[in-house]
């Protein structure tokens, strides 16, 4: 089975108020999209590694993947003016006898591995698969600051990535949504209004979209741990 990763980095990140993009500042010293990809490429699953990046980001990211010793080839590609055409740009580059294709956001670097594979294995058999976190708060919808109504927060679950799904699948979905003019807030949007089946698996609540400055401290807070858990394998194993 032959699986592609594709990871968008492409988006600007207002809301991080810095002049470095989001995906770029560092965490723990390394960049989160550094980490990111450091995740993949420990996945025996993932074959393929395509980062969407602005034209003008790509050359000096190569030279940080340099400096950063990564071994496996990763192939560049350049975004669009949205994360649709930006990820779609990514899937074009994917090889046709690809298997499944699995997406994730540049800048959630605490994804497990063991989710990646998981999430690639559901899609594998059941053709696309999501991960999501359970909402507990109370949703509601409005119109014009006035309530319209509660909605059922146990039918309500947050969306995260990575996505999955079988080459095939989003081939068609990325198609039909361009000739048809459709923009999906996520990849499997694009799948479920042509009526394939998703299925949900349960993500991670560590699994966080580094987006706003208050992301920082807990992303921080994550990597040391991380490198704590390490330290001390190196010591009793």
């Amino acid at each position: 089975m032959k699986i592609a990763a594709i990871i968008p980095a492409a988006g600007i990140g207002m809301r991080m108020e810095s002049s470095t993009p989001k995906q770029f500042v560092k965490v723990a010293g390394r960049s989160v999209l550094v980490r990111t990809l450091q995740k993949f490429i420990s996945c025996q699953l993932i074959h393929t590694i395509h980062v969407v990046l602005r034209k003008d980001e790509i050359e000096s990211f190569k030279k940080e993947i340099e400096d950063s010793k990564i071994q496996k080839t990763i192939q560049f590609v350049e975004g669009g003016e949205t994360r649709q055409e930006s990820v779609y740009r990514g899937f074009k580059a994917v090889e046709p006898d690809t298997n499944v294709v699995v997406i994730h956001d540049g800048v959630r670097p605490f994804v497990e591995v063991e989710m990646i594979k998981a999430i690639v294995q559901t899609a594998a058999k059941k053709g696309s698969a999501i991960t999501v976190l359970s909402c507990f708060d109370t949703v509601k919808e409005i119109h014009q600051d006035l309530v319209v109504k509660t909605l059922p927060r146990e039918k309500i679950v947050m969306v995260q990535t990575p996505q999955a799904f079988k080459y095939e699948i989003l081939k068609e979905s990325f198609e039909r949504a361009e000739i048809e003019g459709f923009q999906g807030t996520d990849e499997s949007s694009l799948v479920e209004r042509l009526g394939f089946p998703v299925t949900a698996l349960l993500g991670s609540e560590r699994n966080i979209k580094i987006t706003k400055p208050t992301d920082l401290p807990l992303a921080e807070l994550y990597a040391q741990d991380i490198k704590f858990l390490r330290d001390i394998t190196k010591v009793f194993f």
